[in-house]
């Protein structure tokens, strides 16, 4: 496959910041910041190309070049490290350039030129919607979420006017092994950085972490979307751009004990993110980091944190597997 890049640009996360007690309310986005942040797929040089153009607030966005299709459709995963490059704004077009060649925004495609003006590809804006999206849950599953009710959750659990789960609840009901079906819509925080972008995260029972953050883009880390966090990164990372339902299937398999407490086994997870597998029965040894519960056992309750940032879920259900 042919490709113009030539160098890769390693991003620089953050440090971990300590939970959030208050929310902090998301921006009301810009119209054009939402028609222009997004997903654009097509060709660039006779190959699969791809573009994630990430909103960095007040007129400034970046992209990330996805050679072979975009992560999880085509993305070869080579190289590892996908270029980044930055906008420019003129006359309410947005311009990136790259090596050898410069791309154009507008109308929802980029219309990709080198610099002698020849076209070289064309991509245009798609949405991808996970295949489990509004899954119905099966005869055996325990609903814990459907707009409805909150009454599957302790004292303090909260649901918006539109009938969404707001982050911070932990249920009543205590599981073991399980398969856990989620879904989640990030906000819109263009100028908030690494942990403070769209931060929240399912503890499976209260202990074992799979992160919940706006990391549209990103490298694909363990404290970003998709991480089970301190212990394994995603395969790959399949985070879509904020404002987008997205959906988690995983199944959890318990530690298991014998007859005198000792722990005989770890915890396993799977994690399918939108539709793809990220995670394929990671071993967690220990409950990760900010857990509600420190110590291990054989069942739980289903936690999902608030770490301040207004991050929404809807269509919670839940199958014991034993």
């Amino acid at each position: 496959m042919k490709t113009v890049m030539t160098s890769f640009l390693a991003f620089a996360l953050l440090p971990v910041v300590a939970k959030a007690q208050t929310e902090v309310k998301a921006p009301a986005p810009e119209v054009n910041e939402l028609k222009i942040q997004g997903e654009y797929a097509g060709m660039m040089r006779d190959a699969g190309f791809g573009f994630q153009v990430i909103a960095l607030g007040k007129g400034r966005y970046e992209a990330i070049l996805c050679p072979g299709g975009l992560p999880g459709a085509g993305w070869t995963m080579d190289p590892p490290l996908r270029q980044r490059v930055t906008s420019t704004n003129q006359e309410g077009d947005v311009r990136f350039s790259g090596n050898g060649w410069v791309g154009l925004l507008k109308d929802e495609r980029i219309m990709l030129e080198d610099f002698k003006g020849s076209t070289i590809g064309r991509l245009t804006r798609t949405e991808r919607r996970s295949e489990s999206l509004e899954a119905a849950p099966p005869q055996d599953a325990v609903v814990l979420f459907d707009g409805k009710s909150l009454d599957a959750f302790q004292s303090g659990a909260r649901k918006t006017e539109d009938h969404l789960l707001m982050e911070g609840c932990t249920t009543k009901q205590e599981f073991g092994d399980c398969r856990v079906h989620l879904e989640f819509k990030l906000p819109f925080m263009p100028e908030a950085k690494g942990q403070g972008r769209g931060n929240s995260g399912i503890y499976l029972s209260s202990r074992y972490e799979v992160q919940i953050l706006d990391s549209f883009g990103l490298r694909g880390e363990h404290n970003e979307c998709g991480g089970i966090y301190m212990v394994a990164k995603p395969k790959v990372n399949m985070c879509y751009p904020p404002e987008q339902w997205q959906t988690y299937d995983i199944d959890f398999t318990a530690p298991r004990f014998d007859d005198k407490g000792a722990k005989l086994t770890n915890a396993l997870i799977t994690v399918i993110h939108n539709g793809v597998v990220i995670h394929d029965k990671v071993e967690v040894p220990n409950p990760t980091t900010a857990s509600p519960l420190r110590d291990e056992g054989p069942t739980g309750p289903i936690h999902l944190q608030n770490h301040g940032n207004p991050v929404r879920f809807r269509n919670f259900w839940v199958v014991p597997l034993k």
